[in-house]
């Protein structure tokens, strides 16, 4: 609960820029077609905080309830409408001007994805290198011959150069693609070809890591199980693990490498782990019991131990990745494509099946990354941010009566029909599209529900 302030603030931030951005783009398209605008709100029911300004006097308001926005504009539907202000209602405008309107929310939200994606690709960010741990027994990467410490240079021939690129690349892959061409690289720059098959990927309507069902993981250094520092007055330093010890054991289970004692000991907070040391020749065992800490919403144990200073440490495993101006630009535009064309893809894939709903992710959930992201640092969360604002767009666009789509929708079939749907027809179409909302808003919380309670 320590971490609550900081996530809901995070969120809140998330929340309040996209909602913002979504509907000035409504407001800005609406001036620009010669529509008045009588209120822009930032959330919905009872005001908070209201101003008018400019020479239509727009009532700017802040709501209670955050989860979302509206423009108001002069609409003869929705009031009376003054004989010398009737060209400046938005029911009186072409169909052009009016679809325009509709569609600028999510094209704002599109704009600025772009524009983060750009700003991030300029300035550039330290990223992990796609180098490939052991994978597990049988797994398609231990099937396809990967080996710990492998670089992935290629994917099908296309480059890879960060970890990001790689778990991007093979999600893209395994929706449409039954396996994939890696090109790696040994520490001793051998090049091999493993072949990787992806159908694991979507097993189980791709709930959790999809990588992880591959057997891809990142690199785990074959640094020996020895304690390089002990942290005085800390759990280990109390159970009387000194540096130089070589933990053998765990539980009974064989440690070998560092990372495998790390594991134990994460898996393991408030519980007692018996430890078969090694120190100088001389055969111990020990009682520790990890302290839990909160890391990305899980408990996790800690000894206060480090690692003993080893070669393998000194590898280098991130690379600083950043582009030029041109580059950095092409590269967010197609960074917004992709994710959007990705988005959906999966959606479809929920309709007919292949996907579980349980990938449906509500404001708990959204809340808990906004979170993470920021406690990685401010590349991390705006990255976040312009994912957050793709969906939005992307689910805007949804022909849904209610939605943006939706209402782009009525403005296709007025074209075809030639006239306008009648508002009979318009309001049953209003409440399908609010019952469609309601359910999938009804599965989003329940997925939050679930996470929370399973962890």
């Amino acid at each position: 609960m320590s971490n609550f302030p900081f996530y809901l603030a995070a969120f809140l931030v998330v929340l309040g820029v996209l909602i913002v951005v979504h509907e000035f783009g409504h407001y800005a398209a609406a001036r620009f077609c010669g529509v008045k605008v009588l209120r822009f709100s930032l959330g919905f029911g009872p005001v908070l905080w209201q101003k008018k300004l400019g020479r239509d006097q727009t009532e700017w308001a802040l709501s209670v309830f955050p989860l979302g926005g509206y423009v108001k504009m002069l609409d003869e539907r929705e009031g009376e409408v003054a004989v010398e202000e009737l060209d400046r209602a938005f029911n009186r405008q072409g169909v052009g001007k009016r679809s325009l309107i509709v569609a600028a929310g999510p094209l704002a939200n599109f704009a600025l994805a772009i524009l983060l994606y750009w700003g991030i690709f300029m300035y550039g960010s330290q990223e992990l290198l796609p180098v490939l741990g052991t994978p597990p027994v049988d797994s398609p990467a231990a099937m396809a011959g990967v080996r710990n410490g492998e670089q992935v240079r290629r994917i099908d021939g296309e480059p890879v150069a960060t970890w990001n690129d790689l778990r991007w690349t093979l999600l893209q892959k395994a929706v449409d693609q039954e396996s994939v061409e890696l090109e790696v690289i040994n520490e001793q720059q051998e090049i091999s070809l493993r072949r990787l098959y992806l159908q694991a990927a979507g097993e189980g309507g791709w709930e959790g890591d999809a990588l992880l069902r591959l057997g891809v993981g990142f690199y785990r250094p074959k640094v020996p199980a020895v304690l390089g520092q002990v942290v005085s007055g800390g759990v280990a330093d109390l159970a009387g693990l000194k540096p130089g010890d070589r933990i053998l054991a765990a539980n009974g289970k064989a440690i070998q490498f560092w990372h495998e004692l790390v594991g134990k000991v994460r898996d393991s907070a408030g519980s007692v782990l018996h430890l078969d040391v090694e120190r100088r020749g001389e055969l111990l065992s020990l009682d520790v019991v990890p302290e839990a800490f909160a890391e990305r919403g899980q408990t996790i144990g800690r000894i206060g131990v480090a690692v003993a200073d080893n070669a393998e440490l000194h590898r280098e495993m991130r690379t600083f990745v950043s582009y030029g101006f041109f580059a950095a630009g092409g590269k967010a535009l197609a960074e917004t494509w992709d994710k959007s064309v990705f988005s959906l893809i999966m959606l479809g894939k929920m309709l007919t099946g292949e996907v579980s709903w349980r990938n449906l992710s509500g404001p708990v959930t959204i809340a808990d990354y906004a979170g993470q992201s920021a406690r990685l640092g401010l590349d991390y969360y705006l990255k976040f941010m312009a994912l957050v604002s793709i969906s939005l767009g992307v689910l805007n666009l949804l022909p849904i009566p209610v939605l943006d789509g939706g209402h782009l929708m009525y403005h296709i079939i007025e074209v075809v029909r030639r006239r306008p749907l009648s508002e009979r027809a318009m309001e049953l179409g209003q409440r399908v599209g609010l019952s469609i909302l309601f359910v999938l808003m009804a599965f989003a919380f329940f997925n939050d529900i679930n996470r929370l309670v399973t962890g």
